[in-house]
């Protein structure tokens, strides 16, 4: 059975601590504000720190906004998650590949590149990058 909060609420499990982390990576990873998201969605920046850090659950409702907001299926938020229990499909189209797992060099990347204004220095940080990373390996598809 689910713990629950002094308010009767459920308490945050590690489920929710994931979607939140998921929710933070996305949010990063296109360049929003904690503030921007609220603002699209309705809230206060607290209450998306709170999704963010998984002190408080995400209802269902609540992640098909996000999900609408940042363009990500609503899989996205739980990833280990069996698909084929809800009847969606293995893969969906047109959403790349996930984010790697939260790393703080790459929180940190991500909010000094969305800095830069200028699109001849930003595209010279990209190639500098691609050029010092490794190539990809062959992902077996075909």
């Amino acid at each position: 059975m689910q713990e629950e909060e002094p308010r009767g609420r459920p308490k945050a499990d590690a489920r929710d601590i994931q979607a939140g982390a998921r929710l933070r990576q996305r949010r990063l990873s296109i360049g929003m504000t904690q503030e921007r998201l609220a603002d699209a969605v309705g809230l206060t920046f607290q209450q998306i720190q709170k999704y963010e850090r998984g002190a408080n659950r995400i209802s269902l409702s609540r992640v098909a906004e996000f999900a609408r907001v940042l363009d990500v299926p609503v899989t996205y938020f739980y990833p280990d998650a069996p698909v084929a229990a809800y009847g969606l499909a293995d893969e969906q189209d047109g959403f790349g590949d996930p984010p790697p797992p939260r790393d703080t060099d790459l929180d940190e990347l991500l909010r000094a590149f969305t800095r830069i204004t200028d699109p001849t220095v930003r595209q010279r940080i990209l190639d500098l990058v691609r050029t010092l990373a490794p190539p990809d390996a062959p992902s077996g598809k075909g």
